[in-house]
């Protein structure tokens, strides 16, 4: 299973032609930060995510 930590959440229902999750994602991206853009099905909100550092796993 695959360790991430949520930066952000967005709204699913954003405004056509909006997309703030991607843009956000990228923005971290710009900023040497491994983000990237998941579902979550559940709760109808798109989460900017970066993968858990081995130390925050506690390895």
């Amino acid at each position: 299973m695959v360790q991430r930590t949520v930066l952000e959440r967005f709204p699913a229902g954003g405004p056509r032609g909006s997309w703030p999750a991607e843009e956000f994602a990228a923005a971290r991206r710009g900023e040497g930060v491994a983000a990237e853009v998941v579902m979550d099905l559940e709760e109808d909100a798109f989460l900017v995510v970066v993968p858990q550092q081995a130390a925050d796993r506690g390895q």
